[in-house]
């Protein structure tokens, strides 16, 4: 099998846009210390990302915020996010967004 130069280099690029975004920062903060109150802030920063993701997901629909009432996503979320905090376990939180969801979207 040949493959072209032009798809070749096309990989390449994209390995490279992949890799050092993820490996500089890596070299880079291994040499220096981080102060206390750098790493409490930057222990935030998950929890910050996911939440505007999921935030954007349920609340958001073709760029307009929707209304509680047609929203089924933002509905089912409500038993969800309780089982999650209820039982910690990531199964019975994704088995309970999917059921709550399935049954949402039957009936509604």
């Amino acid at each position: 099998m040949e493959i072209r130069l032009d798809i070749a280099i096309i990989i390449l690029g994209a390995a490279l846009v992949t890799f050092i975004p993820r490996v500089l920062p890596l070299m880079l903060l291994s040499r220096i210390t981080i102060p206390e109150w750098g790493m409490r802030w930057l222990s935030y920063v998950p929890i910050a990302v996911m939440a505007a993701l999921v935030a954007q997901e349920l609340l958001v629909t073709g760029g307009r915020f929707t209304v509680l009432s047609t929203n089924v996503e933002l509905i089912a979320a409500l038993p969800t996010f309780w089982v999650a905090v209820k039982t910690r376990s990531l199964l019975a939180t994704v088995l309970t967004g999917i059921v709550t969801l399935m049954l949402l979207r039957l009936l509604f």
